[in-house]
């Protein structure tokens, strides 16, 4: 697929992965439709890209709220007209044992994480059909959405969710003009981990040294990531690990996937 001239929505484009692909798909002459919850985030990318005539329109938007969701497609499609490529990247960290996680921040990280892809895609699929020439959608997941650490259960049930449905939607659409790519990043240095929301019971001093210990995993530049997933897509790839740490704890996974936890657990200093 040529991505020169095509339109690309992409979520969480205020900063990380989101941002990085957005300096490169602008350099591609791709036309962008930039999503975030963050209006001064997206106006810091939009204020980066080199300006050579392609059109860029910003939509703020938080994902958690699904009546928004639902609409964008159609105010997107209002300026842009067609959509020849969806990146779902925006993505939410929430930590914390499952039993010390609410209700509520367990559902709105899964609005974030899953619900919103599956309503994006839902309703911008017709007009990716609809065109006929190539189309490509793209769905972030993560390391964890093939390995479950302890203390990540509702963010490895988003990313394990999102792999799931990617994959079986592929499939669906082999006969079609849209194909999909599931990417599953290792550690890329991005704010996620700092921008993680905490459980009220955990104290601040535990949440810190959480952080710090997961600020030390993500090491990739953003830039590199942004890179591979642009390579993925142009050679039409169904599935991406990026990173060594992911493909070495996929392996480990595959090849011990119930104990694999006793060896990453070391690996990553973790019981």
């Amino acid at each position: 697929m040529r991505l020169h001239d095509t339109v690309v929505v992409l979520t969480g484009a205020a900063s990380g992965i989101g941002r990085a692909l957005a300096l490169q798909l602008s350099a591609m002459n791709c036309h962008l439709a930039l999503v975030d919850r963050d209006a001064q985030g997206l106006e810091e990318t939009i204020s980066l890209l080199p300006d050579n005539g392609q059109k860029v329109t910003s939509h703020v938007c938080d994902l958690s709220v699904m009546d928004k969701v639902k609409l964008l497609p159609e105010q997107i499609l209002m300026q842009h007209h067609t959509i020849d490529v969806l990146i779902n990247n925006a993505g939410v960290a929430l930590g914390g044992d499952f039993e010390q996680v609410s209700e509520n921040d367990f559902n709105w990280l899964m609005k974030i994480n899953f619900d919103a892809p599956v309503s994006l895609i839902r309703n911008t699929l017709p007009t990716m059909r609809g065109h006929g020439s190539p189309a490509k959608i793209v769905n972030i997941s993560s390391l964890f959405g093939l390995i479950s650490p302890p203390g990540q259960a509702a963010y490895c049930a988003s990313k394990f969710a999102l792999r799931g449905f990617s994959n079986a939607l592929r499939y669906e659409l082999k006969d079609t003009n849209v194909s999909l790519l599931v990417v599953h990043p290792g550690g890329i240095a991005t704010s996620i981990a700092n921008n993680a929301r905490a459980p009220a019971e955990v104290g601040e001093a535990e949440v810190l040294r959480q952080r710090k210990i997961m600020n030390a995993f993500l090491r990739m530049p953003p830039e590199k990531a942004a890179k591979a997933i642009i390579t993925a897509i142009e050679r039409d790839k169904p599935r991406l690990l990026i990173g060594y740490d992911a493909k070495l704890l996929s392996f480990i996974e595959r090849l011990m996937p119930v104990s694999y936890w006793s060896i990453i657990g070391r690996l990553t200093k973790q019981k």
